[in-house]
């Protein structure tokens, strides 16, 4: 039902329209009836054919970037701030998500000519699920952002034990938000970076590694398409098949270090795929 969203802008278009033509007269009559041939077609030509083909993957599709992003915080006012809600009620994914996100960290972090163990950025936090299971333990601090007061605000009870740690809370959309240069070992960025459109995502990550200390890395982890791209109207998201998203990575100017499928997740799940980042002028 991706498709809805393209047909959602263009009828807000075209009522505009209807405003703007005769409406007392027969000329708004016929207005109507091609209205009405031309949504007919246009659905069915939305079933046929992908909607990556039609349209750059950004939030044109559902009449501009405002509502993209509104879209999306109307939708995460009705999440629960609990670790049930976090994962969209998939709670028995947290323990191998957390468990394989540990052992990936343990690679870039730690050692010489890796990162260091200072401070990390959650980004997306939510209430700190990520924070409290996987960069608490390792990060002298971590800071979190998310744009949603109510998580923030929650993730203070929740990171309680290890709350001396957390240095920050920063209530920003990822698009609006621009870390400090040259902070961070680690920018962590999970299962949120589809809620960004491909040019915000491109400056965002390009932000994150202005961020990041000498031999910092970012960490992306996010759902990955199989084939073409997924719109999803519901949460105003998008989940980009690997091409694509390894061309965002690129043009923000950072280069792969490595990369691994989550294992351990039901196969009728979509892919998720974490990426180590850095620079592509380091070494």
């Amino acid at each position: 039902m991706a498709h809805l969203g393209a047909h959602f802008a263009f009828r807000s278009r075209w009522q505009k329209t209807d405003h703007e033509l005769c409406r007392h007269s027969m000329s708004f009559i016929l207005h109507k009836a091609i209205r009405h041939d031309f949504f007919q077609s246009y659905l069915f030509l939305l079933e046929k054919i992908p909607l990556v083909k039609l349209y750059a993957l950004t939030s044109q599709v559902i009449d501009g970037e405002m509502q993209f992003y509104a879209r999306a915080k109307l939708f995460y006012q009705e999440v629960p701030a609990t670790e049930e809600g976090m994962m969209g009620n998939f709670i028995e994914l947290s323990n191998p998500d957390i468990q394989a996100s540990r052992e990936f960290l343990r690679k870039f972090v730690g050692g010489p000519g890796k990162a260091g163990t200072e401070c990390a950025l959650d980004c997306g936090s939510g209430i700190g699920r990520v924070s409290k299971h996987v960069l608490l333990p390792i990060f002298n601090s971590v800071e979190l952002v998310d744009m949603m007061e109510s998580f923030l605000l929650e993730a203070q009870n929740y990171l309680r034990v290890k709350g001396d740690k957390v240095e920050s809370y920063h209530c920003y959309g990822l698009q609006e938000f621009t870390p400090p240069l040259g902070r961070y070992d680690v920018v962590w960025i999970q299962w949120v970076s589809g809620h960004l459109t491909d040019k915000d995502l491109i400056a965002f990550l390009s932000r994150c590694r202005d961020s990041l200390k000498a031999n910092g890395v970012i960490i992306l982890k996010d759902n990955v398409a199989r084939e073409s791209c997924v719109f999803d109207l519901v949460d105003s998201s998008v989940t980009r098949d690997m091409a694509t998203l390894q061309s965002l990575i690129q043009q923000s100017g950072l280069a792969i270090l490595g990369q691994e499928m989550q294992a351990g997740f039901p196969e009728q799940c979509v892919p998720v795929w974490t990426f180590a980042l850095h620079g592509a002028a380091q070494p």
